[in-house]
């Protein structure tokens, strides 16, 4: 049967959880799907992307902070 691709939006956790979560997204916009990506403007690993549009809202810390946390 055919599929039509929908639209998801993914709110990940910085570090391992968004390291997991990168494949699966990479795979749904594969198969049609149209992504958005919500983050803080502040994080290590979640990055702009042709895969998915990144939206992202300010916070009151630093990458120092986020670095020294994780």
């Amino acid at each position: 049967t055919s599929g039509e691709g929908g639209k998801l939006l993914v709110i990940p956790i910085d570090g391992s959880h968004w390291l997991s979560m990168h494949p699966v997204v990479e795979k749904l916009r594969d198969k049609g799907h149209e992504i958005v990506v919500v983050a803080p403007e502040i994080n290590l690993r979640i990055h702009s992307s042709p895969l998915y549009t990144l939206k992202t809202y300010p916070v009151s810390y630093t990458k120092e902070f986020v670095e020294a946390e994780f």
